[in-house]
């Protein structure tokens, strides 16, 4: 059983293309948010409805991108030497396995410390090649204006009949 998400790219399910094809299917859901996509094609499979059949598609694709803060110098430098300290950190560990001395300590304290000075030179570099542009930090996201919920000719109209039934018990 192979189990995905939204944007997952998993291992190839059997019957589906190995190259981007275009959705096929005929309409018979279409809603504002993934989860309601989502929820609809649970009730399908909860209602014995051949769920194979059914694809979810995002129509109206954005790329949203959620200014989470301000970047100065000490926070980008802070987060250099953080990102260099797990990387220096991570390499010194593995130094260590093969250390046939005593001291086995020894390589991963100058893994952290060559990753923190090397971590906060890069930071620094980086930012600085920027002068100013981008003075701040933001996280993208993908999302789409509306999910619509298609379904093979065979299947289409029980399936809208199905997905019908949910909408007047979820608005009653």
């Amino acid at each position: 059983m192979i189990v995905t998400g939204p944007l997952s790219s998993g291992r190839q399910a059997p019957g589906l293309p190995r190259l981007p094809t275009p959705p096929t299917g005929w309409p018979i859901g279409s809603y504002g948010k993934y989860e309601d996509a989502q929820r609809a094609v649970d009730y399908l499979a909860d209602k014995d409805f051949t769920v194979q059949d059914v694809t979810i598609v995002g129509v109206d694709l954005m790329l949203v991108e959620r200014v989470i803060g301000r970047l100065s110098w000490g926070r980008v430098l802070g987060t250099g030497a953080l990102s260099g300290a797990w990387f220096g950190l991570f390499v010194g560990l593995l130094l260590s396995l093969f250390n046939t001395t005593q001291g086995g300590y020894a390589p991963v304290l100058v893994g952290l410390v060559a990753g923190i000075v090397f971590g906060v030179i890069f930071a620094a570099i980086s930012y600085a090649s920027t002068r100013g542009r981008r003075d701040f930090s933001s996280a993208s996201q993908l999302v789409a204006g509306r999910y619509d919920v298609l379904c093979q000719p065979r299947s289409a109209e029980k399936g809208r009949d199905l997905l019908a039934k949910l909408a007047m018990g979820s608005s009653g």
